[in-house]
């Protein structure tokens, strides 16, 4: 099901989320609908709180594959980057933000087994937006240069 993404000034933006306590059917049902509301707004990733529910939990599509992170938490950061970022919850804007280039998290999957992750480059940088949203963080916060764009 698509979900409608809430737009900056809403207070789930803000919010710090909490961790996802139940592996259940409606966290996989939640975790189906993002994906398909991320691809359907083409974007990199999308975090819950975008879309009204303010627990641990995003997806991200990038060229290295689809992920889901339920309570992820970085390992460690290391290097840097800048580059250009937009967000589906601030529409028309873009801005440049600068970010680790190479981070390691652990994460649990929609059942609640554990992993950990390594990812570089443009994933990295997906990977920080989104856990970024989970603290009530939007790149517009570390932004510089932000500026109107089309969508």
């Amino acid at each position: 099901m698509i979900r409608n993404i809430v737009q900056v000034g809403d207070p789930v933006l803000r919010k710090i989320c909490s961790p996802v306590e139940k592996f259940d059917e409606a966290l996989g049902a939640l975790l189906d609908d993002m994906k398909e509301t991320l691809r359907r707004e083409e974007g990199a990733g999308l975090a819950a709180p975008q879309v009204g529910v303010p627990i641990r939990a995003v997806v991200v599509d990038v060229e290295e594959g689809f992920f889901e992170f339920v309570n992820p938490k970085f390992v460690w950061q290391k290097g840097e980057q800048t580059g250009p970022e937009g967000c589906l919850s601030v529409k028309g804007k873009a801005g440049d933000v600068r970010r680790p280039n190479k981070v390691k998290i652990i994460f649990q999957d929609r059942k609640g087994d554990r992993y950990s992750l390594v990812a570089r480059d443009f994933f990295a940088r997906a990977i920080c937006h989104e856990l970024d949203h989970l603290d009530g963080i939007l790149y517009t916060d570390k932004a510089r240069n932000v500026r109107d764009v089309e969508d």
